[in-house]
């Protein structure tokens, strides 16, 4: 009987492994890895360059390593159901990759780039010796990590099946999260210098905004990844398929713009994305409580609107 039970729960032995899709994968992680890497150098020489031509900070090449393991996140997808490789191996990679490019790689950047702007300021940024705002902002970067972790573990339990393609997420994307942070940090490192450079102090100005808001954004992107917020997939409801002939048209002036002003277009769309599914939530949940209030008003009832009232 023990030995019937134990062949009965035998570990399963993985044999077989779609080998494209998890070497791009595995790629998702390694870009994450880097970002952490650049960001650790960045802290320690933050006005030194990586790449010359073009100017690139270590600040900076840890951002677009984020933005490089998007796009190996959705290459590794688009390759295991092209080889019909999709299995539940692959979709466990897929989010340990994840958890390291999209968690812990933005807000260790976050972390980073906020800590040498506010250098001998707000002090040491440490969970038990740091300052009272070095621990928040610590404590705001851990939270980011938790809520990533979440989503994802949140994300396989609820999508089993791999090969099931997905037309809505619930609650905010990971990349889309990380793509918010690294946004922003580009924008303060490369582009809010070049805004208007006749006019005195507006660089400053915006260099200031974005630096002061980058950690409260960091927080509300957290707690949109563990919402029911629904979100769109990108490439499913505006890529793929039949669209109206504007819609090419709008694409085509946001490549243009993309490539005109990289950071800034990435910023904008990052953060349209992140936000505009939240606002619409909200304003129907609005829209729901004013439909409740009036229909609990009996009719004839004289608790009507006083501009209803003073009608003749």
């Amino acid at each position: 009987m023990t030995n019937r039970f134990r062949r009965q729960h035998k570990t399963r032995r993985l044999r077989r492994v779609a080998v494209m899709p998890s070497l791009v994968t595995l790629l998702n992680g390694v870009c994450g890895f880097a970002a952490i890497h650049f960001t650790a150098r960045g802290m320690n020489e933050p006005d030194r360059l990586w790449l010359e031509k073009p100017e690139l900070t270590f600040f900076a090449a840890a951002a677009w390593m984020i933005f490089l393991a998007m796009i190996c996140d959705g290459l590794d997808g688009f390759l295991a159901r092209l080889s019909r490789g999709t299995s539940g191996f692959g979709a466990q990679l897929d989010s340990l990759a994840d958890v390291i490019s999209f968690g812990v790689a933005p807000a260790f950047l976050m972390l980073r780039v906020v800590e040498n702007h506010f250098q001998g300021v707000i002090g040491p940024v440490s969970p038990v010796f740091g300052s009272i705002p070095g621990k928040l902002l610590w404590l705001g970067a851990v939270m980011y990590v938790c809520c990533a972790a979440l989503r994802l573990a949140r994300f396989n339990v609820e999508h089993g099946r791999p090969e099931v393609g997905h037309d809505q997420f619930s609650g905010l994307p990971s990349p889309a999260a990380a793509g918010v942070v690294a946004s922003l940090v580009l924008l303060y490192g490369d582009l809010v210098p070049e805004i208007k450079p006749d006019v005195p102090g507006l660089a400053q100005i915006g260099g200031r905004v974005v630096i002061h808001c980058l950690p409260w954004i960091t927080v509300l992107v957290a707690l949109l990844m563990v919402s029911r917020i629904p979100y769109g997939h990108v490439i499913n409801q505006y890529v793929r398929g039949r669209r109206p002939f504007g819609h090419v048209v709008r694409i085509v002036i946001l490549l243009l713009f993309l490539y005109w002003k990289p950071q800034l277009t990435l910023s904008i769309v990052f953060i349209f994305y992140a936000a505009f599914p939240a606002v619409r939530a909200l304003w129907q949940v609005h829209l729901k409580r004013l439909v409740v209030r009036h229909s609990s008003v009996p009719a004839g009832s004289s608790e009507q609107p006083e501009h209803l009232s003073e009608l003749p």
